[in-house]
């Protein structure tokens, strides 16, 4: 089962070509961080056009690699949310109307989805049930992962998303963008470790909360403005390393999870990575770092657990309403 898998939900457009929802035959990734690191931050409007510019050059290239043409490819899918709705349509419509005319079964796939299915790519199995924490620039949730495949969110955010948190603070301390990285690298660099700042631990739910520590962070600097940029870094990063850490491992433990899943952008951060493996009693699975930031592989994957639901060409003209349909997969109960 050859799937072509289109991600386009944010800043980076990609095109894979995935075979039997686990082997990546082609994963290629065209970064945008260069143009939107000059402004700080992403321009959705700028993001979309960069999509049109390259997927169809994408595309080609991520079949050539294959080493397979278009009549090869059984299904086709594309992110469909969450995710800037103008950068979301160009692949979504790009893949919705290769599928229509070339007669493919045509699969939308959740963003956050397509992040946990990571974990069953390069020969990865996670035991289930699971308990996922999806940690990236616009996205903080912990998921339970249930033996069927099916998911129901445990908690997630009330506030920022531990990346963007992660983007603000990057700024505040001019490190540039994107923060993740930035912060990281800063993080590295510390001489001295004995700066600490809030964690907003939130007793007895499995919710997170990243304001208060970026509002620490700002009148830290403002009241400190000699202080070494470095071991800011190091305090922010291990302020939400722990606190994403403790209460992902706590949430595992009272449902007796059998694994604990580590998806998203800030899974590719080295010390959150490192944390969770040599904290948890509980197997960890976190993807390659290039498997954690946004990809179409991940897509691809998540695509072939719903190959049965797979929109047949016929009705794909009339699927418009799909891209308004909000989260596809979590029961909010």
């Amino acid at each position: 089962m050859y799937i072509l898998a289109f991600e386009t939900s944010c800043d980076e457009t990609s095109v894979a070509v995935i075979e039997n929802g686990k082997s990546i035959l082609s994963n290629l990734v065209e970064s945008q961080v260069k143009i939107h690191n000059k402004t700080g931050g992403i321009v959705p409007e700028v993001a979309a056009r960069e999509h049109l510019k390259c997927i169809s050059q994408l595309t080609n290239k991520s079949l050539e690699i294959a080493k397979l043409q278009l009549e090869d490819i059984d299904c086709i899918a594309s992110t469909m949310g969450p995710g800037l709705p103008g950068a979301l349509i160009v692949g979504f419509s790009f893949a919705r109307s290769m599928s229509y005319s070339l007669s493919k079964p045509f699969i939308p796939v959740d963003h956050i989805e397509g992040h946990i299915a990571a974990n069953w790519l390069e020969d990865q199995s996670p035991e289930l049930p699971a308990v996922a924490l999806v940690v990236s620039g616009g996205h903080t949730e912990l998921i339970l992962v249930k033996e069927n495949l099916t998911f129901e969110r445990l908690g997630g955010t009330r506030d920022d998303a531990a990346g963007e948190a992660f983007d603000k603070v990057s700024r505040m301390l001019d490190a540039g963008y994107p923060g993740g990285p930035a912060i990281s690298k800063l993080a590295s660099e510390a001489t001295s470790m004995n700066l600490k700042f809030p964690r907003a631990w939130l007793r007895n739910t499995n919710d997170f909360s990243f304001s208060g520590l970026k509002t620490a962070v700002l009148n830290y600097i403002k009241n400190e403005p000699n202080s070494s940029a470095q071991e800011i870094a190091w305090a922010f990063q291990d302020s939400v390393v722990d606190v994403l850490t403790k209460k992902t491992i706590d949430a595992a433990q009272a449902i007796d999870a059998k694994s604990i899943i580590i998806a998203g952008g800030v899974a590719a951060n080295k010390d959150l990575r490192n944390n969770f493996l040599q904290k948890s009693i509980i197997p960890v699975h976190i993807p390659a770092p290039a498997l954690c930031t946004d990809n179409a592989a991940m897509i691809g994957a998540a695509a072939f657990n719903h190959i049965d639901q797979a929109i047949l060409p016929e009705s794909i003209i009339d699927i418009y309403s799909t891209m308004t349909r909000g989260e596809l997969f979590l029961d909010k109960k």
